[in-house]
């Protein structure tokens, strides 16, 4: 029996024939060539050459033809599959990554934006890195402020106290090869180097300072220190901002702390009062003084004028009374009394030889001899050069024997005169 003969391998006798085929094991070749023949049907081929199945007496193609059928399919497949590899070295860069290219794990290349092609993996691979993308870290805290992590907030400053402070940093890449190979974890780098920085800057501060009106300039301080520190690593990273979230004293001395806040206050608000007061009151207290200086310096050179001025005067005066003594004592007897009668408005007069005194009422002179109309309101009366009770004094002149027995005729001849018109 041939090999090739459908039934070979078949068991039983002749009482199997025409329904003996399903009994046995399934035909081996049978099957290779049912698999060739749906091979060639999948790439195009009609058949084997040589006639189907039926010709020849039942003899199918040779095994030698369905082996190179099978590498020929083989051959497609593999040239497929080539193509495929080949294809899957593409990518895209986007306008805010860079393509970074290992060769076999090492650094290759840095590529820009665009359609890339690399050669395959595992020969080459690729890692795009985002550049734009601000990235950020929390200290002190995760997610909400309330989430506190008292391990990163609590620190020492310099007057030894304890404050706890809540932070955020915000960095860029600048060099994604830095970023990607001279450090292992560049995220976790940022946070102990923002956290380091922020220590050194607080414990070199007071806590007033940190508190209040330096949280600002601490966020900026922060900032240089931490890009200096992840410069010296060669991170490829680029801190952008610092943000002071929260800063305040631990809550086990939240309310010491607060009454030592409001006593605080109130200091400086009567401190405020108080220099308010100072400003009000001193200035006055400086003006006042100034003016006494001036007057004091007004009234010690007006005295000292006079005394000069009075003294020049003395030595004027002895001079002419060295040359005529007579006049020179009545001229200073006349001045005396101009001197003494220009602060009164009456003067008695007693003249020699009679018992009756004579009144002058100059209060009444002077107001005769202003003429109305003259003189403003609210002014007092001027008198003429000659009606001013110094002009009525420079008449009036020692007693003399002579002098007062005619005057004193005159005035009661005046006195009876004024008795005869009333």
């Amino acid at each position: 029996m041939s090999l090739n003969d459908p039934r070979w391998g078949n068991r039983g006798g002749g009482d199997n024939r025409g329904g003996g085929d399903n009994q046995g094991p399934p035909d081996l070749e049978e099957l290779w060539r049912d698999f060739n023949r749906r091979l060639s049907g999948m790439f195009g081929r009609n058949g084997a050459p040589g006639g189907g199945d039926g010709g020849g007496g039942g003899r199918g193609p040779g095994p030698e033809f369905s082996f190179r059928q099978f590498g020929g399919g083989i051959g497609l497949i593999a040239a497929f599959a080539a193509v495929i590899w080949l294809a899957s070295g593409f990518y895209i860069v986007d306008a805010s990554q860079r393509g970074i290219v290992l060769q076999f794990g090492r650094f290759q290349e840095s590529t820009e934006p665009g359609l890339r092609w690399r050669l395959p993996y595992p020969i080459q691979s690729h890692e795009l890195v985002n550049l734009t993308g601000v990235r950020t870290v929390e200290i002190g805290y995760r997610g909400s402020e309330r989430n506190k992590v008292l391990k990163e907030a609590l620190m020492l400053t310099d007057d030894e106290n304890i404050v706890n402070i809540q932070f955020a940093v915000q960095y860029v890449l600048k060099d994604p090869q830095a970023y990607l190979f001279s450090n292992r974890n560049a995220d976790d780098s940022v946070i102990q180097a923002a956290e380091t920085a922020v220590r050194e800057i607080v414990g070199k501060s007071k806590m007033d300072f940190v508190l209040y009106e330096g949280r600002e300039q601490v966020a900026a301080n922060a900032q240089k220190l931490t890009q200096d520190i992840l410069d010296r690593y060669t991170t490829g990273i680029q801190v952008s901002k610092v943000t002071m979230q929260n800063a305040q004293p631990p809550e086990q001395v939240q309310a010491a702390f607060d009454d030592a806040v409001k006593a605080g206050q109130d200091r400086e608000r009567q401190k405020n009062e108080g220099q308010a007061y100072a400003n009000d009151v001193i200035p006055r207290a400086r003006g006042a003084a100034s003016r006494l200086l001036e007057e004091a310096d007004a009234y010690k050179g007006r005295v000292v004028a006079q005394a000069e001025g009075d003294a020049s005067r003395f030595k004027q005066v002895y001079a002419e009374y060295a040359k005529a003594p007579e006049v020179t004592r009545q001229r200073m007897y006349l001045d005396t009394m101009q001197q003494i009668l220009s602060n009164t408005s009456k003067v008695m007069v007693d003249a020699k030889g009679n018992g009756n005194l004579l009144y002058l009422p100059l209060d009444k002179l002077m107001q005769a001899t202003v003429v109305p109309g003259n003189v403003p309101a609210g002014e007092p009366a001027q008198l003429p050069r000659a009606a001013t009770p110094a002009a009525a004094d420079n008449s009036i002149t020692p007693p003399r024997a002579d002098a007062l027995s005619g005057e004193s005729r005159t005035r009661e001849a005046t006195r009876n005169r004024e008795r005869g018109e009333r």
